[in-house]
């Protein structure tokens, strides 16, 4: 498959997704700056998040509406102010979208209500990622995928028959690329709970292209997905974790970035296929294993003994397996010091 002519699927280098989300920090020209970075870095892609605090939630600041969880960077605050904190101004989009094309960059976006999908639409989005605390929304996911755009949908906290639930509402409305991102919705998320193995199953099991939304400190899980079959890596992006923002604590910086793309294609690239033997790169290096070499002059008619043949490298010389074959035979002619042994010697 592929999104905006830039091909995803196993036979190519790991489709790499910079979500600036709210690290902009309600500045549009540091957005435009992060977009540059996340340019500069190499990856293909730039993932913005399109609501508002009013199609988010409830403007309400008790009960299930405050953040209470003493573990959570958000500790305290409301919902609703959370939210407002962290959109990105709709008039910004078509600014944000534009320098990412012309840096040759694919933006697109996750809405999070119907209005958005709407308003992305205006924009001529190239695909929708559907986030983790939305894959339940089902008539979001219908709406989304009656577009007849590539959808990613992060997985986190989904069971398999949630998940199939909203593979199915998008297969039936119309959705024909569908990517499903493994993903732990905490913040940040530790490799302990990363649960990378999920991946080839998650492959098998829904019949499409499957990465890892990864919110975890550093790349690691991240090329660990790749090694398991993962074409899509998306990761928040920020220009300097100092600076502070929304989401900046689990957030890359441009050179981790950087390493990220390259360690992951690394990654990809290692992979091949399952194969014994020298390659073809490695036919050269055979001429330096292990060979039988005189490790002394012999004269003809002396006898092959300890004390002058050596299994040494390089590697020109008869495999040491046949060493015991060769001790007790007679030289047939004169043979000097690093002569390598062959059959026609004895």
């Amino acid at each position: 498959m592929q999104i905006n002519n830039k091909l995803i699927g196993v036979n190519n280098a790991p489709f790499i997704i910079a979500e600036m989300s709210g690290n902009h920090n309600q500045s549009l020209d540091r957005a435009i700056e992060i977009v540059e970075a996340a340019s500069e870095a190499g990856v293909q892609a730039l993932k913005l998040q399109t609501y508002t605090s009013d199609t988010m939630t409830l403007d309400l600041s008790d009960k299930e509406f405050l953040i209470s969880d003493k573990d959570s960077l958000w500790k305290g605050k409301n919902l609703y102010e959370l939210y407002k904190q962290a959109y990105t101004p709709w008039e910004w989009h078509q600014s944000i979208m534009q320098r990412a094309n012309e840096l040759g960059m694919t933006c697109f976006s996750s809405p999070f209500d119907e209005s958005a999908v709407d308003f992305l639409e205006e924009l001529n989005v190239p695909a929708y990622k559907i986030a983790s605390f939305e894959n339940n929304h089902l008539p979001l996911i219908e709406k989304v995928a009656s577009t007849g755009k590539p959808i990613i949908i992060s997985t986190g906290m989904a069971s398999i028959a949630e998940l199939d639930e909203a593979v199915s509402t998008a297969r039936r409305a119309g959705c024909k690329d569908l990517i499903l991102l493994k993903c732990t919705s905490t913040y940040p998320a530790t490799p302990e709970n990363s649960n990378i193995l999920t991946i080839p199953h998650m492959r098998e099991l829904f019949d499409c292209e499957v990465g890892l939304s990864d919110h975890t400190m550093g790349i690691g899980a991240s090329v660990a997905a790749v090694a398991h079959g993962a074409t899509v890596i998306e990761k928040h992006f920020t220009l300097s974790r100092d600076d502070g923002g929304i989401d900046s604590a689990f957030s890359l910086e441009p050179n981790e970035l950087k390493s990220l793309v390259i360690e992951t294609e690394c990654a990809w690239q290692s992979l091949g296929d399952i194969t014994y033997g020298a390659t073809s790169s490695e036919e050269k290096s055979k001429n330096f294993r292990r060979s039988i070499y005189a490790s002394e002059d012999i004269n003809k008619g002396d006898m092959f003994t300890k004390d002058n043949l050596k299994i040494v490298r390089p590697g020109m010389g008869l495999a040491p397996k046949f060493y015991s074959q060769c001790l007790g035979r007679k030289a047939k002619l004169d043979i000097t010091k690093g002569t390598p042994i062959n059959w026609n010697l004895f």
